[in-house]
C-alpha cells in the first residue's frame, strides 16, 4: 500500500456522515472527500479491470492509495450518476469540466488563485473530464493529479525567460502543414488539436488552441499522406494531435486506411492520452476494430503516474493488447507529480502490471506556461540510477530530452564507464561495483604495475572493487558455508562439533564430493576478497 504523508483522524463513520446532499455545481458547498467504490471486484477483476456490476459509492480519504490498478473512484458530485451514464465517453465529454468557475465549486482556491486562474483562461484550453478529475485527492492542493490537469497561476511565471511557443521547433520541420518529418525514416502527423483533457504542459499548446475545422477530411490531411507515400525512407508514421482518437471514425480511418496501404510504411504509431484520461471512449468495440484492422498500429500512451493506473485503464490496455496492438508508455519527468523515486518505481511496475511498457521518460520541454513543472536533469538522472539493476529492464524507460532547434530526442544515463586502457574497461554496475572488462580475446599489451584503485583494475592485478557491505557478497558468503557444512555432513548426523566454519576458514578449494576428493572448485576470489569483512 503506498502511503501519502497526510494526518487525517477522521473515522469511517464521520467520513458516512459528510456525503453531499446538494450540487456543488450550482455554488453549493461539497465535502473535499473521495468517494470509492466497494470491494465487488475480485483480484483477477481487478487487475485486468473488467467491471460487470454497478457499484455502491463508499468514502475513500486521502490517506492510503491500492496499489495500481485500485479501485474504481468518483467525486462526490457525480456519485449519483448511473454507472451506464458514467461509462459512456459522451456523458464523460459533455460534463467535463471547462471553466475556472466550474473549478471553483469544486476545489478550494484563495480569491488571488482565482483571479490569476481567470486571466489564464484565454491563453490554454481546460477540459478535464468527471472521471479523470474523480482521481483528484481535493484536500491536497500539491496533488499531482490536479497539477496536470487543473489551471494554476504558475503558468503565468517564466522567471528564466526560457520558454519557448514551438520548443521542438516542429513548424520548421513540416514539408506540408501538420506533418514534422525531422528523423530520416519517421513523420509525425498532426491530425487534430482536440484532447479529451488538456494537459498543462503540453508541448503543443499552441496548436490546441486552434478551433474548428479538424472534423472532415481536408486537402492537408491528403497532403500529409501523399507526402509520406512519395518519400520510402519513411518507415514509422506517428498519428498525433491533439489526440487522434478524438477524431470521427471516419476521419481516423481515412489516415489508417491510406498509412496501412503504403508497403513501406511498417508502423503506424497512435499517440493517445485516451487510455489515460477517457478510457470510456476504448470502450467502444467498433473504435478497437477500427484501429485493429490497419495491421500496423502500436500505441503510445502517456501515463505520468500510479494513481492514474485505474481498472478503467487496465481494462482498455487489455482489449488493446488482445487485439494485437503493442502499448508503449511515455512518461514526462514533472516536478511535484513523479519527480521522486519511489512514484517512478511504483508508476514503472504498476505499468508492467497491465502489460504497458515503460518507453520513454521526457525530460519537460521549455514551452510556455510549464515552467514550474521542469526539473533538473539531474533529478532525472538520480531517478534513472535508481531504476537500472533495482527492477526489471522491461520496466526501465529511455531518459532523454528533446532537444531544441529541432535537434531531436538526446538519451541520457548515469555513467556506468569509468575508465579504460588498451586491455580492458572499467566498468561500475548498480550496487557501485568496480569490475575490470576485457572486451577483445587478445593477450594484454599493458606491462602490470604494482598499484591501487581503479589503476589495479587497469593494470590487470586485480578483477573487482567491491563496496564495503555489499548485500549480493553477503550472500555469496552464507551460501558458501552453506553448502560447506552440508559437504562435511551429507547425512545430516550431527558428526563434527555442530558449528559452521568461518569464511576465513574455507579452504581454497573444496572437494566436490565433500570429502577433499574428486574435482576441486576454486573458492570465488571475490569472496576471499571479502572475507575478512563481517557479514551484516
Amino acid at each position: 500500500m503506498l502511503t501519502r504523508d497526510v494526518s487525517v483522524s477522521t473515522t469511517r463513520r464521520d467520513l458516512a456522515k459528510t456525503r453531499p446532499t446538494s450540487n456543488p455545481a450550482a455554488g453549493t458547498s461539497v465535502s473535499p472527500t473521495l468517494w470509492r467504490l466497494p470491494d465487488f471486484m475480485s483480484d483477477s477483476e481487478q487487475r485486468t479491470g473488467y467491471l460487470e456490476t454497478a457499484p455502491v459509492a463508499r468514502p475513500l480519504g486521502g490517506v492510503e492509495e491500492d496499489e495500481p490498478p485500485g479501485r474504481p473512484r468518483r467525486h462526490p458530485v457525480w456519485q449519483d450518476v448511473p454507472q451506464d451514464k458514467w461509462d459512456d465517453w459522451h456523458w464523460q465529454s459533455q460534463h467535463a469540466i471547462r471553466s475556472v468557475r466550474q473549478l471553483r465549486d469544486l476545489l478550494p482556491f484563495t480569491p488571488d488563485e482565482l483571479e490569476a486562474m481567470g486571466r489564464l483562461e484565454g491563453e490554454y484550453k481546460l477540459a478535464i473530464p468527471p472521471y479523470y478529475f474523480s482521481l483528484i485527492n481535493p484536500e491536497d492542493p500539491a496533488d499531482p493529479i490536479r497539477l496536470q490537469s487543473v489551471t494554476s497561476p504558475l503558468e503565468a511565471e517564466n522567471p528564466s525567460g526560457f520558454e519557448l511557443e514551438d520548443p521542438l521547433e516542429e513548424d520548421k520541420d513540416s514539408p506540408v502543414p501538420g506533418l514534422t518529418h525531422r528523423y530520416p525514416d519517421r513523420a509525425l502527423l498532426v491530425t487534430t488539436h482536440v484532447c479529451t483533457m488538456y494537459c498543462r504542459f503540453c508541448t503543443r499548446k499552441r496548436a490546441t488552441m486552434v478551433r474548428g475545422g479538424w472534423d472532415a477530411i481536408n486537402r492537408n490531411d491528403r497532403r500529409m499522406v501523399e507526402y509520406v507515400a512519395s518519400h520510402p525512407e519513411i518507415r514509422d508514421v506517428i498519428v498525433s494531435g491533439g489526440d487522434p482518437l478524438t477524431l470521427p471514425h471516419a476521419k481516423l480511418k481515412f489516415f489508417l486506411d491510406h498509412l496501412a496501404a503504403i508497403p513501406h510504411v511498417d508502423v503506424i504509431r497512435i499517440g493517445t492520452r485516451v487510455p489515460v484520461t477517457l478510457p470510456q471512449k476504448l470502450y467502444d468495440p467498433e473504435l478497437i476494430d477500427l484501429l485493429a484492422s490497419a495491421n500496423k498500429v502500436w500505441i503510445q500512451t502517456h501515463f505520468n503516474h500510479p494513481r492514474e493506473i485505474t481498472p478503467e485503464a487496465a481494462r482498455v490496455c487489455n482489449r488493446l493488447l488482445r487485439a494485437g496492438m503493442p502499448v508503449n508508455n511515455h512518461i514526462v519527468l514533472l516536478k511535484g507529480v513523479n519527480d521522486t523515486l519511489e512514484t517512478m518505481r511504483n508508476l514503472c511496475r504498476a505499468l508492467l502490471r497491465i502489460k504497458v511498457r515503460p518507453y520513454y521518460l521526457f525530460h519537460c520541454d521549455p514551452v510556455i506556461g510549464a515552467g514550474h513543472f521542469r526539473t533538473s536533469v539531474w533529478k532525472g538522472l538520480e531517478i534513472m540510477e535508481g531504476l537500472r539493476g533495482h527492477m526489471s529492464g522491461l520496466g526501465i524507460p529511455t531518459y532523454v530530452v528533446d532537444s531544441p532547434h529541432g535537434g531531436g530526442k538526446i538519451p541520457l544515463m548515469p555513467n556506468y564507464l569509468v575508465s579504460a586502457s588498451d586491455d580492458a574497461v572499467v566498468l561500475r554496475n548498480f550496487e557501485g561495483m568496480l569490475v575490470r572488462y576485457q572486451a577483445e580475446d587478445k593477450p594484454n599489451t599493458v606491462a602490470q604495475t604494482k598499484t591501487r584503485g581503479v589503476s589495479s583494475l587497469l593494470q590487470g592485478t586485480q578483477s573487482a572493487i567491491v563496496p564495503q557491505n555489499n548485500e549480493r557478497m553477503a550472500r555469496r558468503k552464507l551460501n558458501v558455508i552453506t553448502n560447506h557444512e552440508e559437504h562435511e555432513h551429507p547425512n545430516g548426523n550431527g558428526c563434527g562439533n555442530g558449528s559452521a566454519p568461518e569464511a576465513t576458514d574455507l579452504p581454497e578449494h573444496v572437494g566436490a564430493n565433500g570429502n577433499g576428493n574428486g574435482h576441486h572448485k576454486p573458492l570465488d576470489p571475490l569472496l576471499r576478497e571479502l572475507s575478512e569483512a563481517p557479514l551484516s
